[in-house]
């Protein structure tokens, strides 16, 4: 489910939120982008068919984390850093997948023409 998950860029039905700097955007995204994967939004999720968080409440929820993290920002680079490697690894991983999907599609193929 991708309600509450940040974008680098908008697109429909969604809020933007502008920074001052792209360290600070890049900085928020990632704090954004942890509380999406801890599933922190899901509480928050209205709509029974297409859920979706209010701006509302991501206002209110998302300041008191935002200075939390303000208070811990050695702490919370190192979360980031750690992020940003998983995820690289796991973009490579997804990579592999399709390449060993075609590799057998190619395979089966030959395969079925003989």
């Amino acid at each position: 489910m991708n309600s509450g998950k940040p974008q680098k860029t908008a697109f429909t039905n969604s809020f933007v939120v502008t920074f001052s700097s792209k360290e600070e955007a890049e900085t928020i995204y990632w704090l954004i982008y942890s509380l999406w994967k801890a599933n922190f939004w899901h509480q928050y999720l209205c709509g029974s068919v297409i859920p979706f968080l209010r701006i509302h409440e991501f206002k209110k929820n998302f300041i008191p984390k935002l200075n939390n993290m303000l208070e811990n920002m050695e702490q919370h680079h190192k979360q980031v850093k750690a992020l940003q490697i998983i995820e690289i690894k796991e973009k490579q991983f997804q990579e592999s997948l399709v390449l060993m999907d075609q590799m057998r599609r190619t395979i089966l193929a030959h395969y079925f023409k003989k």
